[in-house]
């Protein structure tokens, strides 16, 4: 049976979610988040596998900074993404 791996991230799940309710076409900022996005899940995987392994060093602290500035970047460009309808209502 192949052992699940966890990421540690609750981003990830989040952000995954975030990608599949875009539109179809296809946008240069969404070929962005979907790079970040691929990115992160090989950081998260890795920082999973130095786990496994007992490290706790500063390569790993790097890894999990690297991790959140990747979250953080795809952050950035899904607001870029979303659109609030205005309601139009009696002024």
């Amino acid at each position: 049976m192949a052992e699940e791996r966890r990421t540690g991230n609750r981003l990830v799940t989040r952000t995954k979610q975030a990608i599949k309710k875009l539109p179809g076409r296809r946008l240069p900022i969404q070929r962005s988040i979907q790079m970040l996005s691929d990115g992160l899940d090989a950081l998260n995987e890795r920082i999973a596998e130095l786990e496994d392994e007992g490290h706790r060093g500063h390569a790993l602290d790097v890894l999990k900074t690297n991790a959140l500035d990747f979250a953080r970047r795809i952050d950035e460009l899904l607001s870029v993404l979303v659109v609030v309808p205005i309601k139009k209502g009696p002024c």
